[in-house]
């Protein structure tokens, strides 16, 4: 018997607990990244029947929550990458993209008077407001296209560096900047619509 699946077993806890454990925060996890319910629990499910095929290769380097997560994140990625397959970025990417038309002024490239950036009072420290702030983000972060959501959530939510995003959404670095951008200004047009 080796070290190794020693030190496994005295670190794990019961996979028969995980559900009562880590169900609720690898769901939000998940939720928040893809904002979508039933997938979130179908990856959820997923993570857990992948980990008990990998319980031998966990050798508690980190914690069982910690692991479960870098399981769930791989899931995620893959779900990004379907997503934002060449049909989903033709349709998508489109629509975001000619809605962003009007916000600046084609002649001197400057904001147009009804799109300039305004405050968006989240300064406050009121919860009840923090939260219906929050509630509004994620309405408007469904309403970008795939790869756009995926991006910024790597990258903002994640930390991921800019060549693994690359890498794993195989997307240029010209391209990626030109989507956080786009991105950027669709979220604030639709913060701006729907929060002030």
């Amino acid at each position: 018997m080796s070290n190794n699946n020693d030190i496994a077993t005295n670190v794990l806890t019961e996979p028969g607990k995980w559900v009562a454990q880590y169900a609720d925060y690898l769901y939000t996890y998940a939720y928040t990244r893809i904002n979508d319910e039933d997938l979130a629990k179908d990856l959820v499910q997923e993570t857990f029947l992948a980990a008990l095929e990998k319980l031998d290769q966990f050798k508690g380097n980190s914690s069982e929550r910690t692991w479960l997560t870098a399981i769930l994140k791989n899931k995620v990625i893959d779900v990004y990458r379907k997503k934002s397959s060449a049909f989903a970025q033709k349709t998508d990417v489109a629509e975001a993209e000619r809605e962003q038309q009007d916000f600046f002024d084609h002649n001197d490239g400057h904001w147009n008077v009804e799109h300039r950036p305004k405050a968006f009072g989240i300064e406050e420290q009121d919860p009840l407001i923090n939260k219906e702030f929050n509630y509004i983000l994620q309405k408007c972060l469904q309403k970008l296209p795939a790869l756009w959501l995926s991006v910024f959530t790597m990258k903002h939510m994640d930390d991921q560096s800019t060549d693994v995003i690359c890498e794993e959404l195989r997307v240029s670095p010209s391209n990626f900047w030109v989507i956080i951008h786009r991105t950027k200004l669709n979220l604030r047009a639709c913060l701006q619509k729907n929060w002030i």
